[in-house]
């Protein structure tokens, strides 16, 4: 169970360095004018959604299951601050996948958002981070 628990944890910094990065990606490429510099965020975006972030998310979800089975937390009712975790959990994943519309939209040189709401964007997954870690520290509710 605890090599369960390390590769969670790993693999859950793993994808929330991506996440913090992409918006950050997001921030100078809405900024960006010449074509050199938009070609290159393109990649390197598509390289961190895919690449490092998609991987992270799955293997982080994974090995939260198997640590969750493993310490047969699902053999009874969860309790209320692992039930809210797991719905930070989902609203972080439907971030992701938020995060993967607007890599889309940059892609096709769609995007309708300035470089301010890109910052804004990049503050959302601390809030997220810091619940589960509050959450699965103290284990308050």
């Amino acid at each position: 169970m605890l090599w369960f628990k390390a590769l969670h944890l790993i693999f859950m910094v793993t994808w929330f360095a991506g996440l913090f990065y992409l918006s950050r990606l997001y921030v100078y490429h809405a900024m960006s004018s010449d074509q050199i510099s938009i070609d290159r965020f393109k990649i390197m975006e598509r390289k961190l959604f895919f690449g490092i972030m998609t991987p992270g998310g799955l293997l982080t979800i994974i090995f939260g299951t198997a640590t969750l089975y493993t310490g047969h937390w699902l053999d009874a009712a969860l309790p209320l601050w692992l039930q809210v975790k797991l719905g930070l959990l989902v609203i972080l994943i439907i971030y992701h996948l938020h995060c993967g519309k607007l890599l889309f939209a940059f892609k096709h040189d769609r995007n309708k958002h300035t470089h301010v709401y890109y910052r804004w964007h990049n503050e959302f997954p601390v809030l997220i981070l810091v619940g589960v870690i509050l959450l699965a520290v103290l284990r308050p509710v």
